[in-house]
């Protein structure tokens, strides 16, 4: 009796800040890059997609009317967090056959992304908005607003390209229906884990795992999701991502499609601005 059994993880979705089961029973295996198997991974639904999508919009709201000061504390402790579990994520991620010195360093960069990102919640208003000369007595200010529900299709790879695609749909007041990364979903769970137990309100962030054939097109026939971010089908299906745009025009959804990204490359705040929508005031002078 020297040798004791390992408990097992069983992955699950994180929807409205728990841990639920997919309504479909279903799971799929994942495996390493030698093809050893490492865990089972819930399949999610539709309906969990519906699910994910009622999750954010109920927390939308409340999340948009924190100070930006507020949520970028948010963020900053996300990634303290993040480097907590720094050992995990290079574990993990050597499953996706990253040397061991790799894999740190994708943690690294994961971190200190997330971290960029976290900087820009109070100043991302500053930049994009601006206060417009007209003829007359009036101001005329423009202010970026966020879209509302983002369903973002995370690209393949490690940590990295994830958090470059979530990260800066939230930080300006969006919340996020994310489908996981197909064959190594593994990260995008245990960061669920991570934003489950910091300061994130529950709903912010929702993670799916499962097919992206199959949940791809419902996130972008959803009527209740206003952006859609298709990076993760980027050197995939090209049929897949058109049949997206197309199910996405019909409630005019702001689209990101898909491209190869080079994810070492110095982040931008275009991804921050794709999903931001700007408001023009008038107002008289001297009211």
């Amino acid at each position: 009796m020297s040798d004791r059994l390992s408990v097992r993880k069983t992955y699950k979705l994180y929807i409205g800040g728990a841990f639920p089961r997919s309504e479909s029973g279903r799971s799929y295996t994942v495996d390493d890059a030698k093809g050893n198997f490492l865990a089972n991974a819930s399949r999610a639904s539709r309906k969990d997609v519906r699910d994910a999508v009622v999750a954010a919009r109920k927390a939308q709201s409340g999340w948009a009317g924190r100070t930006p000061y507020n949520r970028g504390q948010i963020l900053y402790r996300v990634a303290e967090m993040l480097e907590g579990r720094h050992d995990q994520f290079t574990d993990e991620l050597r499953g996706t056959g990253l040397s061991k010195a790799a894999a740190r360093a994708e943690v690294d960069a994961a971190v200190d992304r997330w971290v960029w990102y976290a900087g820009w919640a109070d100043k991302i208003a500053q930049v994009t908005g601006s206060a417009n000369p007209v003829s007359g007595p009036f101001f005329n200010f423009s202010t970026p607003e966020p879209s509302g529900v983002i369903g973002i299709l995370a690209p393949d790879g490690p940590l990295l390209g994830l958090v470059s695609v979530l990260a800066p749909a939230i930080v300006c007041g969006n919340t996020a229906v994310l489908v996981a990364a197909e064959p190594s979903p593994l990260p995008a769970i245990t960061l669920g884990e991570v934003l489950a137990t910091s300061d994130l309100p529950g709903g912010v962030v929702n993670i799916l795992t499962g097919h992206r054939a199959e949940l791809a097109p419902w996130l972008a026939s959803h009527m209740d999701v206003n952006g859609l971010d298709l990076t993760g089908l980027a050197g995939l299906d090209g049929d897949l991502a058109t049949e997206c745009e197309r199910a996405a025009a019909e409630n005019l959804k702001r689209v990101l499609r898909p491209a190869e990204e080079d994810w070492t490359a110095g982040p931008g705040i275009d991804r921050m601005t794709t999903f931001l929508e700007t408001k023009t005031v008038w107002h008289p002078v001297g009211v």
